[in-house]
């Protein structure tokens, strides 16, 4: 950086350390702000935020033990509820029932017993194919070996 011409912006006198800027005069420090109004050690008086708050009262109403029962009775009727609706979706749909022919079928690999009874019997429910296989064929767990032969109702 090249200076081209100082003499308008500083004027170095010869026994001063640091330079003085020509123009402008030496400010005091009580011309710098003005005095405080408020006594020393005072708080200061702040006019607000500017933020609305609410003036409602955010205390915590207790729960009555009589909104406690009502609240206990419309969760037990909305449960009472939702069981008669399943029980009439049961009853209105219509699942199929287990059928009544049995046949021979042998377990492939990686079946299960409920993949045995989904594969012999698709639409009957599986829960009740899987416990007539258990009871047709004397089964105590629901583990198989492949190749292994089972009496199952087919479809």
């Amino acid at each position: 950086m090249t200076v081209l011409h100082t003499s308008d912006l500083w004027d170095m006198p010869a026994r001063s350390a640091r330079p003085v800027r020509v123009g402008h005069p030496r400010r005091t420090p009580a011309a710098r702000r003005p005095r405080s109004q408020r006594p020393a050690g005072a708080p200061m008086a702040y006019r607000g935020s500017g933020v609305l708050a609410s003036r409602a009262s955010h205390r915590r109403r207790p729960i009555t033990p009589a909104a406690t029962v009502l609240l206990a009775l419309v969760a037990a009727a909305i449960t009472v509820w939702l069981g008669l609706v399943a029980q009439a979706g049961g009853v209105l749909g219509g699942q199929t029932e287990v059928p009544g022919r049995l046949a021979v079928v042998q377990v492939q690999t990686g079946e299960s017993l409920q993949h045995v009874a989904q594969r012999v019997a698709p639409d009957a429910p599986v829960a009740d194919v899987v416990d007539k296989i258990r009871e047709l064929n004397r089964l105590e767990t629901v583990a198989l070996d492949a190749g292994q032969t089972l009496i199952a109702p087919v479809a």
